[in-house]
């Protein structure tokens, strides 16, 4: 009888509809719930470590980053080699230990894939600053329990393909994946987070050691 079969492909058809109101809720709910988490952070601490896979390159790198309000970061690497990239708010600076120079540019010049990072600190709302923000069903998470969303930066489509965010059933995003559109893949990993904690702002200031001449450069991509 063709009769229950009708019956049987409108459910379905229900039942589809409804998946997909549901796949929609669920995105814009973890986008919110992230946002607010975010949005009332005034600091951020975490052990972090980056992994950048390039053509003929895989590098692994780690140490500890400071974020504050507003727009102020630190990162100090620590292994493989030590290096300290540093803003605060109106310049960044990237320094080598043991190098006689240390670079500096004006955060609007800045040439840096750390840019999406900007996220876990400041006036976030990923729905406006991700475009075609989605569920990731092919990429599996670090952590059980965890959801992967996956969007496209509207600022900086012409570099970047795609930004894969880990985000924890806290609303903590504990990884951050930079696809660039020539191939290379920025992985970034954060434990140990501390929010709100204490962090002087004398961090956030580059001063040169002695004998240590500042480079002015019109971009800076460590």
């Amino acid at each position: 009888m063709k009769f229950p079969r009708l019956i049987i492909c409108a459910v379905l058809c229900l039942a589809l509809s409804g998946a997909s109101w549901a796949f929609q809720v669920k995105v814009s709910d973890v986008a919110h719930a992230t946002d607010d988490h975010y949005n009332r952070l005034q600091t951020f601490k975490a052990d972090f470590t980056e992994i950048y896979q390039g053509p003929g390159i895989s590098r692994n790198e780690s140490g500890t980053l400071w974020l504050k309000k507003p727009g102020r970061m630190r990162w100090e690497y620590r292994q493989p080699r030590e290096k300290l990239f540093l803003s605060d708010s109106h310049n960044a600076f990237f320094y080598v230990p043991g190098e006689r120079q240390a670079r500096k540019t004006a955060i609007k010049n800045l040439d840096d894939i750390r840019s999406p990072l900007r996220y876990l600190l400041g006036k976030t709302k990923l729905e406006k600053e991700l475009e075609g923000l989605s569920l990731a069903p092919d990429v599996s998470p670090l952590n059980a329990g965890d959801t992967v969303l996956r969007g496209v930066p509207k600022d900086m489509k012409d570099r970047i393909s795609s930004v894969i965010l880990e985000i924890t059933p806290a609303h903590q995003i504990s990884r951050i994946v930079i696809q660039e559109v020539d191939g290379t893949t920025t992985e970034f990993r954060f434990a140990n987070v501390q929010e709100n904690v204490t962090v002087q702002d004398s961090l956030f200031r580059f001063t040169p050691p002695p004998g240590v001449e500042i480079i002015e450069q019109k971009q800076l991509s460590p």
